[in-house]
């Protein structure tokens, strides 16, 4: 079982990091291996629908000077997806939705090529607009014809400043509980 999370947030090591951090090590400890990717301090541009890849058709990205070619490689390699996300002005960071926007392009034009892949979203927020964030993850993997794992609550922590989500109880046991229900699920589609 491989698992491979993206942290959408400017702020590397932030309480997006730490959320998926629980949710890996859930994984980890039901013997999956888990990479995380941080996509701050890189600047991704949104789709610029040029439908190139509609015509090639070869599981790529027309723009080529980012990860995100490398990255649907590896959403490709993958058994499970996570998106993470802080909420900033009630929806996800720039970069997530230029990651949503052109990985999810490049999935469509070719066969949807992450379909029946088990997908999570993972929510930090400050006080609130999360579901909206949480709803905008969760779009991309239906759209994809991926298999969405749920928690015991909406998969959010509560925290501003660095590390306060790791005080949220109830947030850290959803996250436990996601990535008990992820490797669970992806066992079971993997048969």
């Amino acid at each position: 079982m491989k698992v491979i999370a993206f942290n959408g947030s400017a702020r590397k090591n932030g309480n997006t990091t730490a959320l998926l951090n629980i949710v890996l090590e859930e994984i980890r400890s039901r013997g999956g291996e888990t990479e995380l990717i941080e996509l701050a301090g890189i600047n991704l541009s949104g789709c610029k629908a040029c439908y190139q890849c509609f015509e090639t058709k070869d599981c790529r990205c027309a723009v080529d000077d980012d990860l995100i070619n490398e990255a649907i490689g590896k959403m490709r390699g993958a058994d499970g997806i996570i998106l993470g996300s802080p909420t900033y002005f009630a929806d996800v960071s720039a970069n997530m939705k230029a990651f949503i926007e052109r990985t999810g392009m490049v999935s469509r034009a070719n066969n949807d090529i992450f379909r029946r892949k088990v997908g999570a979203s993972v929510v930090a927020v400050r006080r609130a607009g999360a579901s909206h964030v949480f709803s905008s993850l969760n779009n991309f993997f239906l759209i994809g014809q991926m298999i969405v794992a749920g928690s015991s609550y909406w998969n959010i922590g509560i925290g501003k400043n660095p590390g306060e989500v790791l005080d949220d109880a109830e947030g850290v046991k959803t996250m436990r509980d996601l990535g008990e229900n992820l490797a669970w699920l992806i066992g079971k589609v993997s048969v």
